[in-house]
């Protein structure tokens, strides 16, 4: 299973230096998990940048994989990570999603730098 983080999505719907990086496993839908929080993520930047039919469009891809819902339990592990690693609140949250799914969790964003199961471009 496969989690990409919101600036792994950004940087392939940009076609930034690093979105070939991400094609792999966003082409791979049926390992794709989406943790709810990163479709608010994504969502909330593009309309931001590109207005909301384009971030319709994205979040529209994202859903092909997998979404995932906040639960109990990933918010728990999220709130432990987050205190043991200093991570921001959606960035535990995505990583307990993956630690919980046993997903490898993309990535570009380097509060993720070093952490095991994580795929990490700077």
């Amino acid at each position: 299973m496969n989690i990409v983080d919101s600036s792994g999505w950004l940087e392939y719907f940009a076609d930034g230096p690093n979105a070939d990086r991400f094609a792999a496993p966003l082409g791979n839908v049926a390992e794709l998990l989406v943790p709810s929080v990163t479709l608010y993520e994504v969502f909330k930047i593009v309309c931001r940048q590109r207005g909301e039919d384009a971030a319709l469009q994205a979040v529209a891809m994202m859903q092909q994989g997998r979404v995932i819902e906040l639960s109990s339990s990933i918010a728990l592990l999220a709130a432990k990570l987050s205190l043991d690693i200093k991570t921001p609140m959606a960035d535990s949250i995505i990583l307990a999603t993956a630690q919980i799914h046993s997903a490898v969790l993309w990535t570009q964003d380097n509060d993720f730098e070093g952490i095991y199961g994580v795929k990490y471009f700077p």
